[in-house]
This record gives C-alpha cells, structure tokens and sequence, in this order.
C-alpha cells in the first residue's frame, strides 16, 4: 500500500505515463511517439484520436508495469506543449490538433506588425503576437477555414484535451493561457478587449475556465476507468504548461532561479515576483498566484538532433547506443577550440523570422560528421545565449540554471551549455521533469504538499553539475558573433525562398 502520482506530459511528439512515489521516485515509465502530417507547407498537425489512443495505452501499461493498485494513485497532473491550438466540436468531439511547430500563421502575423497589432496585444497580456500562438492560429482559422471556425465548440491547449479526454472537464488553467497571450496580466483573466485585438471578439463563449495549475478539474469517468485501468473517481487537476511543470520538476522553483529546457523547443526562462514590462521579452506565464515567468523561447532547439538522428545517422542493428549517444560521442571527438562550421538551428523558423530556415556555414572538404554535430550542439546553444541575452538586457538576471529536456542527457552538450552561457549548469536527477511537475503540482492540488516549492523539496534532487571552461570562451565567443551576422545577412535571402513557396 502507498501514495502514488501520476504524471503525464504531452509533448508535441511524444507522450508519457510515469508513475511516482511522494519522493520522486519512478515506478515505471512508458512512453508513445505520435506523428504530426503536413497538409501544406508550414501547416503541422496531429490526429487528436490518436493522441488519445496513444494516452490510453502509455497510461495502462504504465499502470501494468508498475504493479500498483491503481486505486493508490491519489492525483493525477498532466502537462503539454504550449501554444499550438486543439479544439473540440460544439459537440465536445475532437476537431483539429495544430501543433506549435506550425507556421502557417507567418504571413497574419507579419500583416499585424505593419499594423502595429503588438503594440494593443502588449499592454493587455505582455506579449506580442506570433506564428503558432494559439490566438494567432484561431484568427488563421476564422479567415482562412471559416467552414471549420464555424465548427469550433471549445479552443484550449494539449494538455486540456487530454484533461478533457479523462475527466470530460471543459478546462484549462492560467499557466498555458498566459503562456498563449489569451489572459489579460496580471489580472489573469479574459477580457473582450484583448480578444478584440486579434479580431476575435466573437471568440469569448469558446474559451474554458482558466484555473489555478493545481486546482482540481475533474474526476476520472467510469468509461476512461475501463480503458485504462485507472480508479474512476480519481482526482484529475487542471494541469500545466509543459515549460512550467519542467521548471517545478527540475527543483526551479525560488524566486530569480532560472530554468533551461533544450527539449523541441528552446525554452530559457526565469522567475520573477512581478512581470517584467519589456516587449523584447517574448513570453510571459504565470509561475503560481503570485510570482511569474519570464520566457525567452523558440522551436531551435534538440528538434534539430532527432531531425538529422532520423534523416541522416543510421541505426546499426544491435548496436546498443542509440544514434544521440553516437552524436555526442562525435561532438566529443571535435576539438571545441578549432575549427567548427556554424549551424542555424531554424527547421521550423527563428523567433525573430518565421522565414528563416536551418542552415551550415563555412563547411570545407575536411570537415566531417563530427564537425557537423558539433556546429549543431553549439548552433543551438548559440540560440540558447541569444534568448538569454535578451532576459538579462530586460532585468531578469540569474547566475546559474538548471538544464533539462532531451539535450541535457548528454553530459557532452550540458558542458558546450555551461561553455556558451558561461554560468554553472546543473543537471537534473529525473530526466521526465515535465510529468515530475505535474505530479507535484498534482500532490500540490490533493494536498500531499503546501505549495510547489515544498512538493520540489520532497520530489527532486541535482544529478550532475558543469561549471564553465574559460579556456575556450574566446573561440566561443568569435563563433557566436559570426552566428548572428550571418542570421542578419540571411534575412533577405529567407524571404526570397518564402516567396517561392506556395502558402495561403
């Protein structure tokens, strides 16, 4: 008999069950890959069924391969990508998954920079608009597909539809609907006024409830109960913003303490006891009732090792390392004071250019895969540092960060993070601390723990740390500066390939 927590995270493609006790412990842990489609250039999309069937299946075996009761599961919290837009029918029947790696929304978005939208966006809810905000692609949808607007009941995010799958709760809660620019700061509320400004006025009846992240939205139904094995009754709470839980779940948690997930996206964020009023941050949420998170974020981050693990790293059969492991051994082989080609780490576009596209630079007949993973290990730190910068011109400053996401398990790109950033890095213990974080927002919520820092204390712990090679800084340093010229250099040329594509 015991106290257990079920965490799931929902990410933009994996999603996984993990079972853990009141220390952090894991009981078992599984996991399913989903696929997106891609209808049309930029447009990227999932099957909502399938995320379903995928979470009832990662929940049941997880449940199985624990070997639990599962009626000792007290609480279950589940965390998701952010942004994006998932939708149901007005008859509460999935309708569409867009995933917040899509960017059809370039085109609206650059309209309303030259009609200054951002500056109405910004005093409302600290945020600017962008490609796959899900405001964005909701005003994408009613001008673009007004058969399927019309056909719109509720507009929420990922971790909301499979709350709502569970429970049959029609939520969502403040950290994923700050995080999408659709709450008024820091009221913490909708307002018509800020819907009017992305042109959806008429919009207000098809947003849920926002509700505190641990607060409880629902039960798990007898229908779900059979499905998956779980207890019906089983609390269920509102859930978090997937940054966020990763933040909680890797022990970031005080006040200036700042958190870097290299996971699809690059998310470097930083707490804060107010919200911090400077349009060149790029993102605000909520951390709980009274303190905040400044985020510097964009789709440029370990997406880009899968994508070249997938298309260009073979697997060999019985080969026990997986392609990452190769990777970072590779890296390692490559003398980081040498000569290193650059990489722009843009399959998906930058935050400063939706256009922009991935690249390598300065590649010679000599250079071989090992230097081309290295450039991508640093490519990618490199946008790391330049969303960093922008935190620390704006106030939000800190000393050292916790690294977790896919790119922190390798000990190779953890130190290049503690090289480019320059600050000590620590690694957390768990390596799923988006589904830890939602299992202490989940013991927060059934009153296992007083708040999140005390459930943070009970439930995680630092496995590895990296302090920074001064050695290297000035290679380093010269590398990220030719990184930026180029990115400004490349500009006109992106916009050249965006008009030779057929978009909407």
């Amino acid at each position: 008999m015991g106290s257990y927590i079920l965490g799931l995270d929902a990410g933009n493609t994996v999603i996984k069950a993990i079972i853990f006790d009141t220390t952090g412990q894991e009981l078992a842990v599984a996991a399913l890959d989903g696929r997106s489609s891609m209808p049309k250039p930029g447009h990227v999309e999932r099957d909502l069924n399938e995320l379903w069937s995928n979470a009832v299946t990662v929940i049941r075996r997880c449940i199985d391969q624990a070997g639990i009761d599962a009626g000792d599961i007290v609480a279950i919290g589940c965390a998701g990508h952010g942004n994006g837009l998932y939708a149901l029918d007005r008859d509460g029947a999935p309708l569409i998954g867009i995933q917040s790696l899509d960017t059809r929304g370039v085109g609206i978005v650059a309209e309303w920079a030259e009609a200054n939208v951002g500056d109405r966006t910004y005093p409302y809810c600290l945020q600017r608009p962008w490609a796959a905000q899900t405001p964005t692609l909701l005003a994408w949808i009613k001008r673009y597909a007004p058969e399927l607007f019309k056909r719109i009941g509720t507009v929420f995010l990922c971790k909301d539809f499979v709350v709502n799958r569970l429970t049959g709760a029609r939520s969502s809660d403040a950290s994923d609907m700050s995080g999408c620019g659709l709450l008024t700061m820091p009221a913490r509320r909708y307002e018509h006024g800020l819907l009017a400004t992305y042109d959806l006025d008429d919009c207000m009846e098809l947003l849920p409830p926002a509700l505190e992240s641990a607060e409880v939205a629902g039960h798990v139904t007898a229908q779900v109960a059979a499905l998956t094995g779980l207890k019906a009754g089983t609390p269920v709470i509102a859930g978090l913003f997937d940054v966020v839980a990763s933040a909680i779940g890797s022990g970031v948690t005080r006040t200036g303490a700042a958190s870097i997930i290299a996971g699809t996206w690059s998310i470097n964020q930083v707490i804060t006891d107010e919200p911090i009023r400077d349009p060149s941050i790029f993102m605000l949420s909520t951390f709980d009732p009274q303190r905040y998170l400044a985020i510097e974020s964009s789709a440029t981050s370990a997406a880009n090792l899968e994508w070249i693990a997938r298309e260009f790293l073979e697997h060999q059969a019985g080969d026990e390392k997986s392609p990452f492991e190769h990777a970072s051994q590779l890296v390692a082989s490559v003398d980081p004071a040498g000569d290193v080609p650059i990489y722009h780490p843009f399959l998906y576009g930058s935050q400063q250019n939706g256009r922009a596209r991935a690249g390598f630079y300065g590649v010679a007949g000599w250079h071989g895969r090992a230097h081309m993973l290295r450039a991508l290990f640093e490519g990618v730190a490199f946008e790391h540092k330049r969303h960093v910068e922008t935190l620390y011109r704006a106030g939000a400053h800190f000393d050292e960060a916790v690294l977790s996401g896919g790119g922190s398990r390798s000990g190779v790109w953890a130190q290049i993070f503690a090289d480019i950033l320059g600050v000590p890095v620590t690694v957390a213990r768990s390596r799923e601390t988006g589904a830890l974080g939602a299992a202490i927002a989940a013991g927060t919520g059934v009153g296992i723990f007083t708040d999140f820092a005390a459930g943070a204390s009970a439930m995680t712990s630092a496995a590895r740390h990296y302090s920074p090679n001064g050695a290297i800084a000035p290679a380093y340093a010269a590398r990220y500066q030719l990184y930026g010229e180029i990115n400004q250099a490349m500009g006109p040329i992106w916009d050249r390939i965006a008009k030779m594509q057929a978009q909407p």
